[in-house]
């Protein structure tokens, strides 16, 4: 299996392949509207609106499995992103990342680039209290929160897995490199 053997799904159901994204890099990232990480919906439209005529592609899963942070229904989130944060890069279908219920595209990318412990005091403070209140972390390689970010080669590698704590400006001398 690779990743782009994996068929997702849009917020008015249509199913998609990935392999409609091949020769792109992607961006995977599962969001939620009521977290403290959402500001980031800001940094990854930045990212977006710089890169995407170089190839760059932003996925958005919104994800309600970590503390009822994305409530609300599929348009009613794609709503909130488009008003507060002006968001155009694609939006798909709440899903579940972690558990019985997971799209089989996070089972992939999370094997492929399972957790791993992040530098720096402050966030590995705030991630050690973000796994005590995640009642979905059961595997070593689960989603810890919301706004973990994968990023993906244009030949469809999972190269990165960037925790919620880390920023998404972070990120961007590696999406520089792999366009």
């Amino acid at each position: 299996m690779n990743i782009y053997d994996c068929t997702i799904e849009k917020r008015d159901g249509e199913r998609v392949s990935l392999n409609d994204y091949k020769g792109k890099v992607l961006l995977i990232v599962n969001t939620a509207t009521g977290c403290g990480f959402t500001p980031q919906y800001e940094g990854l439209e930045k990212l977006y609106q710089k890169y995407h005529e170089k190839g760059l592609e932003i996925l958005d899963f919104p994800c309600n499995q970590f503390g009822n942070q994305a409530p609300g229904s599929d348009n009613e989130i794609h709503e909130f992103c488009q008003l507060k944060y002006n968001t155009s890069f694609d939006q798909f279908k709440k899903v579940d990342v972690n558990g019985e219920n997971e799209i089989p595209l996070y089972t992939y990318i999370k094997k492929q680039k399972p957790y791993q412990k992040v530098k720096g005091i402050k966030n590995s403070v705030t991630m050690k209290t973000i796994e005590k209140i995640s009642s979905t972390v059961k595997n070593e390689g689960d989603i810890r929160w919301n706004f973990t970010k994968f990023l993906v080669d244009r030949n469809g590698n999972v190269i990165a897995r960037f925790e919620p704590v880390i920023p998404v400006e972070e990120m961007e001398k590696t999406i520089q490199e792999l366009l």
